[in-house]
Order: structure tokens, then sequence, then C-alpha cells
């Protein structure tokens, strides 16, 4: 693995040094570097600079200039003094193909390794047992899955942790159902069950629970004396209880499946593998002082955090009853995954309407000494997905979109639409389903991915499949067309030459090109990975330029051009895939 600096990073440090030797009193002054229309980069440090040592800042950006070392490696082509102390900056055509060489000479397309990698807890996919996973469910699986990726690939040692509802009162009457009519969950001769069925299975018993449940006050009875025995660790009814947990799963990875994802069996720790904690993590909040009772409940009070009538709102980790609430659970996660899993952050991938809990959540954990400097936790807040009429995503009959029937209609459109380019091509039927499935599901996530996690946005499948606009669908017809031009190219191989000039198109895509890896570190450490969409769609749009102004494959272009142009498309292909790979979407070769 070779790490390649960026030219930008390149420029960074020239600048620094320049700066340094030219005004010694600056100390080490940020030069401030930017991408410019002006020219490849614009630094603008310098007018703060001269504010603060007093100076002509037009004088002190021509100091800079001279103290600059423009000849040693050829980086840079051109630096001017602009306006008022701007400095604009092109680097060498020369510069900008050697540093794309050393980039396609590495896997990992040169993107260096973080600095100081830590371990990372991140906690996402939260589907609860035997029940349906609707639209609801779908931001915290796409959104936890990619940024699960983007940390890995950058060094973290990445722990996923699914919190699955599977403890609670309601499990008092499911388990007695089950118990008087034992083969409610039996599977057929050969054991083998799908998805859908074990979903259709645990729908039918749920139903006909609930049912028994409401008219029989005795069935009532005993179900909730059934909570009791669940609660105090029952073995026949902790037996039960698994049942209804692994049917949950069979169900779960199937949906999981569909969204071509991996969600490991050891990474499904529900709200059960806390209970044996929860005692404790009270004692410990009570003890410490950061806990106090308040009618007959345990509590934490915050001063800044308050009702609709102005009075504190507490975080309320043990109920008036005995009974735990949410807060002891999350507590005890906390301190699992700090104590035992050894992690440095903490990342939920929660809805924004749990921001206050979490808020407190956290506060708590840091009064008590579990979140400390070293030890942070971060919520990564999303939005809701709307229906196109700008209300939460419901059916027409206003019931709640179940997430299965979502994502098997993006499949359906998404075929459709590779369909009718499929002839051009020659895609079998086979390859005609496969792809389908890849740009309906990636059509999903892109969607997701593309909006700020924090805001809402619109589900509109039209748009999602459309060849235009900001869609996967557009960036993966991108990808498509690359390998095409690299299979026609027949005996012609993508091949740098430095020497040769390069067109302004050429140059836009090649120094968009060589941001991915800024652009990768950014997201791993803001948790935004709508800003690695927003880079690849960019990537996309700059290759469409580049096909419009340049041939690559043109009888009339010299070995070489056609050589150092195929080098160019193959390393943007490249790098749209490992991009569309981190966000968690495939990139067919032919479509």
């Amino acid at each position: 693995m070779t790490s390649v600096p960026s030219l930008a990073s390149n420029v960074q440090q020239r600048l620094a040094t320049a700066l340094s030797a030219a005004l010694p009193e600056a100390g080490s002054a940020d030069p401030l570097l930017r991408r410019s229309d002006r020219a490849d980069f614009q630094a603008n440090g310098i007018l703060a600079l001269a504010k603060r040592l007093k100076g002509n800042p037009r004088e002190l950006a021509g100091q800079v200039v001279a103290a600059l070392d423009t000849e040693s490696d050829g980086l840079l082509h051109e630096v001017e003094v602009s306006g008022p102390g701007f400095l604009n900056i092109t680097v060498s055509d020369a510069a900008i193909v050697d540093t794309l060489a050393a980039r396609a000479a590495d896997d990992r397309l040169g993107v260096p390794y973080a600095a100081d990698p830590g371990t990372t807890v991140i906690d996402w996919a939260q589907p609860n047992v035997a029940k349906e996973m609707h639209v609801g469910h779908l931001r915290s699986a796409v959104i936890g899955a990619a940024m699960a990726k983007i940390m890995e690939f950058t060094g973290e040692k990445v722990i996923s942790r699914h919190h699955i509802g599977d403890w609670g009162t309601q499990f008092g009457m499911l388990i007695q159902y089950l118990e008087e009519h034992p083969h409610e969950l039996d599977h057929g001769r050969d054991g083998e069950t799908s998805g859908e069925e074990a979903m259709s299975n645990l729908d039918r018993l749920y139903k006909a629970a609930r049912a028994v449940f409401d008219s029989d006050e005795e069935f009532k009875t005993r179900a909730r004396d059934r909570v009791v025995a669940l609660q105090a660790g029952d073995p026949a009814t902790l037996a039960l209880w698994q049942r209804f947990v692994d049917e949950s799963k069979i169900y779960f990875h199937s949906v999981f499946d569909k969204l071509d994802m991996e969600i490991a069996d050891e990474d499904i720790v529900g709200e059960s593998g806390y209970n044996d904690m929860l005692a404790e993590t009270c004692r410990l909040l009570e003890e410490s002082g950061v806990a106090v009772r308040s009618e007959g409940a345990l509590c934490v009070f915050f001063d800044d955090i308050k009702g609709p009538d102005g009075e504190p709102t507490p975080l309320i980790v043990r109920k008036s009853n005995g009974g735990y609430g949410y807060a002891a659970t999350d507590l005890s996660a906390i301190r699992n995954r700090v104590g035992e899993l050894d992690a440095r952050t903490l990342l939920y991938v929660v809805d924004v309407r749990q921001s206050m809990h979490f808020k407190m959540v956290f506060e708590t954990a840091r009064r008590a000494g579990w979140l400390n400097d070293e030890v942070k936790a971060v919520q990564l807040a999303f939005g809701t997905v709307l229906g196109a009429d700008g209300k939460p995503f419901k059916t027409r009959e206003g019931k709640t979109v179940k997430l299965v029937d979502l994502l098997d209609e993006a499949v359906d459109r998404a075929t459709a639409v590779v369909g009718e380019k499929a002839g051009k091509v020659g895609l079998s039927p086979e390859e005609i389903a496969e792809n389908g499935r890849y740009v309906g599901i990636g059509a999903i996530k892109y969607a997701d991915l593309s909006t700020s996690a924090v805001r809402d946005y619109k589900f509109d499948l039209d748009q999602m499949v459309s060849l235009n606009g900001d869609t996967s669908v557009y960036l993966q017809y991108a990808y498509a067309r690359i390998r095409s031009i690299l299979r026609k190219a027949g005996d012609a191989r993508p091949v740098p030459h430095p020497e040769l000039s390069l067109h302004p198109a050429e140059r836009a895509l090649a120094l968009h090109v060589d941001q991915f890896g800024e652009v990768v570190a950014e997201v791993a450490e803001t948790y935004e990975p709508h800003k690695l969409a927003a880079y690849l769609y960019q990537l996309a749009s700059h290759l469409t330029t580049f096909y419009d102004k340049c041939q690559v494959l043109s009888a009339d272009n010299p070995p070489e051009l056609v050589e150092n142009r195929l080098f160019l498309v193959d390393l943007t292909g490249r790098t749209l895939r490992l991009g569309m790979s981190l966000l968690g979407i495939r990139t067919p070769e032919r479509l």
C-alpha cells in the first residue's frame, strides 16, 4: 500500500514553507488553500496574516511568491498575486499525471490510512423482534452500513451493534400463546424457512395472541405472569422467547440480503443483552450521586433540559415500580462498549426525534465517568422519509409502508429501465435481472445517502431510477460506459504520459480524481456520507464534460494521447467503483 499525498496537500506544504521563510514572524500560518475557478487553487491566508502583521497584503504575497520553490520537482507551473493579495496557483500538467500514476499503482488509489485509528462501535439497523420492518427502518440501515464501510477503509476498527427490540412486556402475550399452541412456529420437514414465511408465521401468531389477550381475562393474567417469569430468567420461558428471536432473525437476514448488506449474528445484541447489567448501572449512578430518587423513581436531572411546562425533564433510569426504562439499557450498553469492547468512539445512527433522549444519556454517562475526553459518543441523527406530499411516507390507506414492498418495487422499476437499454449491449435475461437488482437497491441507497442525514427527504422512485440528474443510475451508467470504452480500446492500453499537455477538461477531471482520499477522510471524521455521494456525482459530471470535449479512441489521436486518456478514464472508473462500494452500491460492468 502506497500513500499518495494529494496535489492540494503538496501545494499547501510548499506554501507553508515559503510563508515561514518569507515571514518568520508569521509562525506556522495557514495558507488557506482551496480549489478555484481562476486557477487550480487559490490561497487567501495572506489577507488575514497582513492584518495581524499590519503589512500590505500584496507586498507580503509578493514576498511569499519570491520565497517559493518552483524549480525542484516541477510541481508548480505558475503562481501569481491577484486582487488584494490572493495567490492563484496552477500546478504543472506533468505533476498532475505523475500524481495520478502513483494512485493508479496502488489498490487503495493512494488513499492513506487515518493517522490515529481507534475502535468505533456503531449502533445501526435496529429492527424489533416479531415485528415487520417498515420504511422507518431504512435510513439507519443504509447510513450505518455506509459509515461502517467508510471508517473501516480508513483503518478504524469498527464493531457493529444492532440493538434490536427483543425484550419487554409485549413478549408475555406472545410467549404464553406459544406455550399453549406449541406448533405455531414449527418449520416444514426440510427445516428451511424463507424470510417471508418467517414473518408470516410471526404475524399470524401475533394477531392470534392479541385476539385472545383482548378477549380472555384469564389468558391476560397468565400473559402478565409470563412477563415476570421472563424477567426472572425462567429457563422454559427463555427457551420460548428464543424461538421468537430466532424466527425474527430469519426474517431480518432476508431483508438485509435484499438490501445487499451483511449483518453478522454476533453483532445482533438486543436490549436483552444488557439485562444482567441494569441493576449495577443503577447502583453505580445512585452511589456516585449522578442519579437521585424522585417520587420513587431513579432520575438524572439537567439544568438546561426542561419540558413544555418549564419544569426540568429528568432521565428516568428506573421507574417507580422498579422496572427499567430505555435509559438503563442504553447506559449499560455504553458501559459494555467502553469497558468490554475498548471503544474510543460510540456512534449511534438513530432518528433525530430521539436526540433529546441521547443527549441526556450521553451527559449522564459523562457525569458517571464512562465517557470522557478519550471516549466520545455521537448521535448521527437522521430525518424522516417523506412521501411525494411532503408528509411521512404511508400507503394510500394511511398504513406504514413495509420495507420489503418498497425494495421489491424499486427493483421492478429499475429492471424495466435496464431492460429498455439491454438490447444495445446484449444483456441476457439473467444479467437484466441481476443489474435490475443492483440498480434498484442502489437507487434507494443513493437517494438516502446523497441527502444530508439530518434532513428529511422525499421518496420518489421515478426520480431515483432516472438516468438523468443526481442519481445512482447516472453514476452506474458512467462506470459502465468507462468499462465499454476500455473493452473497445483493442491493443491500446491505459498508460500515463506526463510529457503531454492536458486539455482543460482533462485537468478538471484529473484534479477532481485526486481529491478522493481527502473526501473519504473528511467523511470518516465528520460522519457525513452525503459528501462522498456529492463528490462522486461531480466526478461523473466532470467525466461527461471530458467526453464532450476530448475524444478518447479517435483514429486521429496519436497513440500516446489515446493511452493517456485511457489512463485517465480507467482511474476515474476505479475511483467511481471504490467510492460507490463504500456507499454500499454495486457498479455493473455492462448496463
